[in-house]
């Protein structure tokens, strides 16, 4: 059993923390209630159901890209991230209130606590955070729902939502702007999914879109064998 990290719904040791839950929002917020009250209570109601549900979702949205590609191409490939672009965009809106965010917090230490609602929320995995400095945080990825039907290629279809989260943050929510990146996954055979925040410097490319360029041209290749 992993005992470790965060779930939805737990604490961040941080003081700012509790100053910062007031913009949290929950995405989907209708629904969610919806469950609530005509379906969690039941006796009858097994929650792993949700579980088979997101899976067969993933399932679908991976198979979709894969097809997209074999059969049209680059433009298959374009309309098919666009699309999961547009939705992280719009999940990411639905996260914050933009009025509650405290005018003395951080970008690192929001950055930080925003990527526990992404990973705990619309990811419904265990997180285990760290801010290091006022330049970088990180943290590592326990358990994935995904980890067991996904393989490690196929976790590039998560980062084209990832990409439409951080965009709208970065239209809305920050000043300063962030590089992310990955140096580990479950699928790929890591103990964790380790990832790192860390302030972008001026003129930086983007470590995020030009890794997704990159797996998007093994993607092709492997589209026409």
């Amino acid at each position: 059993m992993i005992k470790e990290g965060i779930l939805k719904g737990s604490d961040r040791k941080e003081e700012n923390w509790v100053k910062v839950k007031p913009a949290l929002r929950e995405p989907f917020q209708k629904a969610l209630d919806r469950f609530k009250t005509d379906v969690l209570e039941r006796e009858d109601f097994d929650p792993t159901s949700l579980l088979q549900f997101g899976l067969f979702m993933s399932l679908g949205i991976i198979n979709v890209l894969k097809l997209a590609e074999k059969e049209l191409g680059t433009k298959g490939q374009e309309i098919v991230s666009k699309a999961l672009i547009e939705a992280g965009y719009e999940v990411g809106r639905q996260m914050i209130d933009l009025d509650e965010i405290p005018k003395d917090i951080s970008d690192i230490e929001l950055m930080s606590f925003l990527a526990t609602i992404i990973n705990t929320q619309a990811w419904t995995s265990i997180e285990a955070p760290v801010i290091e400095n006022e330049d970088q945080c990180s943290f590592d990825i326990l358990w994935c729902p995904l980890q067991d039907i996904y393989s490690a290629f196929d976790c590039r279809v998560q980062r084209y939502f990832v990409q439409g989260i951080v965009n709208y943050f970065r239209d809305h929510v920050f000043k300063s702007d962030f590089q992310i990146e990955f140096k580990s996954t479950i699928p790929a055979g890591a103990k964790t999914c380790k990832f790192i925040i860390s302030r972008k410097k001026p003129e930086e490319a983007d470590k995020w879109e030009s890794y997704s360029k990159t797996l998007e041209r093994k993607a092709l290749e492997r589209a026409k064998k």
